[in-house]
Formats: C-alpha cells, sequence, structure tokens
C-alpha cells in the first residue's frame, strides 16, 4: 500500500516529528498516544520533517540526549522540565579487549553511566516527554528491570506517579532500585510476555497511564537512536564499520540503524558502509534461530537463561532487526549461559568495565562471531554495553571470591600472592 501523507498535527509540540507511519503499509496517521496500525495492526513509528540539521547545532547544545532534540519527537522546550538528563556516555577505546577478541580496533560504548545505570533512561527520557505534550499523568511499563529502574526514578525526578510491572523471579537488585523511588512496584508470576500482555490489558483500562513501550512505544523507542547519534559523533562524526547490538524487543539494534541512515541522509556525516550483529542468549535467542535458520518470522520461545535483562520470547521488533541485519550484511549469534559469564569477566579484567549479563551477551557474541569468520578483524568495531554489573551480581557470584583470607601480616598477604 502506498503511504498516505498526513499533515503535521498542529495539537501537539513534538518537535519535528510529522505523523505515525506504519511500517508494514506505509500508512500515516496524524500525531497519538497510538501504536497499532488502523489499515493493518502493523507497528507504528515516528515519521519527521527535520529541515536543517548541522553539526554545530548539535555541538553546542547539552551533554545529553537532549542536543539531538532536533531529530526526536519531543516538545521544543524538553529541558525545562525536570527529567534524568540521559545520555552523554563515554566510548571507550578498547585497545586490550581487541587484542583478546582478535580486532584490531575495539570501541565499547559504556551506558552504564547512565542515571539508572542503564541505556533504558534514554528511552523514558523521550517517552516521559512526548507522555506529557500527550496528556498523560501517569508512567507505567512492564519490565525486565533496566526500564523499571528508569520509568520509576524519571517519574519521581518528574513528579510524577509510576505504575511499573516485572517477573517476581527477577535479580533482586532490579526490584530494590525500582523499590527505592517509592512508585507502585507490583511482581508477577509469570515471565517478561505474561507481564508485558497484562500490561497491555491495564493500558486499555485506564487512558492517562502512559505504558511507555506500550501505548507510547512510538516515541520511546526513538530514544534509542540517540546510542547511534552519540556513537557517530564521539567517532569524529563518521559511522564504525560494524557494530554489535545486544537482542530484546529488539528495538535498540533497528533505531540504532536508523540513526546511522538519518546522519548519513542529513549529511552529518559521510554514508559510509556499516554492518549490524545482533547478540542474544542461547536460552533466549529466537530471533538468532530465525536468522540462521532463513526464516522471516521469529516464533516466541520461553526464556531460560541468566540474561533476564534479554529475556523476552516474543520480540516484538524481531522481523526488523533480521532486515536490518541482512541489509547491512551482518549477522546474529547466541552465546550460553557460562559464555556470558566469561564475557563479563573479560570485559571486566582488560577494560575495568563491569556490565550486567546483557554486556556478557555482547561481549562473548563479539568473541563467537570472529572465531566464525562473521566479524571482520581489520574492522573497527562497535560493543554497546547497555547495563551495570552491580545490578546482575548474582550472574557472577559463584565465580568469585576473595584471592584468600589471611591474618593481618604482610608475610601472609606476600605468601597468598606467591601461591596465585
Amino acid at each position: 500500500m502506498t503511504a498516505v501523507s498526513v499533515p503535521k498535527s498542529t495539537s501537539f509540540d513534538l518537535g519535528p516529528a510529522r505523523a505515525l507511519s506504519c511500517r508494514e503499509c506505509g500508512h500515516e496517521t496524524p500525531l497519538a498516544a497510538e501504536y497499532a496500525c488502523i489499515e493493518c495492526f502493523g507497528p507504528l513509528e515516528v515519521a519527521y520533517d527535520f529541515g536543517r540539521v548541522r553539526r554545530e547545532d548539535i555541538e553546542s547544545g547539552p551533554r545529553s540526549i537532549w542536543r539531538y532534540r532536533g531529530l526526536l519527537p519531543v516538545p521544543s522546550n524538553v529541558q525545562a522540565h525536570p527529567n534524568t538528563e540521559p545520555g552523554g556516555t563515554r566510548l571507550v577505546q578498547a585497545d586490550r579487549l581487541a587484542k583478546a577478541l582478535g580486532l584490531r580496533k575495539v570501541w565499547v560504548k559504556d551506558d552504564t553511566g547512565n542515571p539508572t545505570h542503564s541505556f533504558k533512561d534514554r528511552v523514558v527520557g523521550v517517552a516521559l516527554a512526548a507522555a506529557r505534550e500527550l496528556g498523560f499523568k501517569v508512567l507505567a511499563c512492564p519490565s525486565t528491570g533496566n526500564l523499571a529502574n528508569a520509568v520509576a526514578a524519571a517519574a519521581a525526578r518528574a513528579g510524577w506517579d509510576s505504575v511499573v510491572l516485572v517477573p517476581s523471579s527477577l535479580e533482586q537488585a532490579k526490584i530494590l532500585m525500582t523499590a527505592v523511588y517509592d512508585g507502585a512496584l507490583i511482581a508477577v508470576d509469570g515471565n517478561y510476555d505474561d507481564v508485558n500482555r497484562l500490561a497491555q490489558e491495564l493500558a486499555a483500562e485506564h487512558e492517562d497511564w502512559a505504558f511507555v513501550n506500550v501505548n507510547v512505544r512510538p516515541y520511546y523507542a526513538e530514544g534509542s537512536k540517540t546510542l547511534g547519534y552519540e556513537v557517530a559523533e564521539q567517532l569524529g562524526w563518521r559511522l564504525p564499520e560494524q557494530i554489535v547490538v545486544p537482542i530484546a524487543s529488539g528495538s535498540q539494534l533497528t533505531k540504532v540503524d536508523k540513526a546511522f541512515r538519518e546522519f548519513g541522509e542529513l549529511g552529518l556525516v559521510e554514508q559510509t558502509p556499516y554492518r549490524v550483529f545482533g547478540a542474544q542468549a542461547t536460552g533466549c535467542s529466537p530471533v538468532s534461530l530465525a536468522f540462521k535458520e532463513g526464516h522471516d518470522v521469529v516464533r516466541p520461545v520461553r526464556p531460560d537463561t541468566i540474561a533476564r535483562s534479554l529475556a523476552i520470547g516474543a520480540p516484538a521488533d524481531g522481523p526488523y532487526v533480521l532486515d536490518a541485519v541482512r541489509r547491512t550484511g551482518g549477522a546474529i549469534e547466541d552465546v550460553t549461559d557460562e559464555e556470558v559469564v566469561e564475557g563479563i569477566r573479560l570485559l571486566a579484567r582488560t577494560e575495568g568495565i563491569f556490565a550486567e549479563t546483557a554486556g556478557g551477551v555482547t561481549v562473548a557474541t563479539a568473541k563467537k562471531l570472529v572465531e566464525s569468520g562473521k566479524l571482520d578483524p581489520d574492522a573497527e568495531t562497535v560493543l554497546l554495553i547497555t547495563g551495570d554489573g552491580l545490578k546482575t551480581l548474582d550472574a557472577v557470584a559463584h565465580t568469585l571470591a576473595p584471592l584468600a583470607t589471611v591474618p593481618p601480616s604482610a608475610q601472609a598477604v606476600l605468601d597468598a600472592l606467591a601461591n596465585r
């Protein structure tokens, strides 16, 4: 079906956002709290009229995601409202990790430096700004953990109420990190897909609740573009040759790809080729399986992995991940829980960065992709590390302990070191 041009809504100030466009049939609808196409029930995403965007305008902006506000569906005065100011995280030149992996040049995009120590602060920042403009009063979400932390914190900062639904089996650290903000935290007996279905029911019943990854999902998802924007800007306004991205719902990978394409189309970077690679844990790897089998449809699975932040058995963006990876010439791989733990430890001992299990998936997958010849060892590579290891201590606790317990004696310390 041919896309229908829709005039930009005058009801909302959402910056350059023009309309919502169906990712399947192309039908456009005015900006609103909608997430499914009325023509084919396909998912909606934000369509823009960017106008002229210059590097110097971005560089003069705040050191947060709001330096890219001219590329996001947020009000022009977004900084005037209290928010957690996410983004601006470091890009680390990881030479020791590169050597261990057998790659010439590796950069680690370390998003553990966000306000609640994961990239989810980015997407929630955009979702909250859009939700305020759309007239919502409560911030809500179903979550595997990191999103729960980000929603609870952002709501507290903004003075909003929050409702957060999580699987009861979630890591204790993530439960505590959500509860401390004193919103409504509900643990649900079931996995993430069960929690997500419950959230969709509640979203239909409570019109003033903004479920960030349900009824305002098109706006929320755009926040992940800022990861791609920052990588390109931090590399000196150029695109990496290859990038490895963890897959949960798949939205992050597709939006990083969208960010690279937008920067190229706007003339902010040279439109050089790049390849996108996806990383999953074997215990929840429906997109990896579909890629390896050559399928276009992603069949749901029941998650069974320590990488709980990636444990989405029915990833909403799975088919679009396959499209992006295949279009760019990348690949998708999965790794065992044992490899995840080794990935966490490898990153920690080579670069001093402690990642949660999702980061272990990214590093271990990069290692596997190099060994299988899918990652080019001579190409500049970026690895996305999206969450802090302090959130998933239980994943590595059984592998770590003091070298020795000794009496308060210098000689005892030296003896312990000698026996190392």
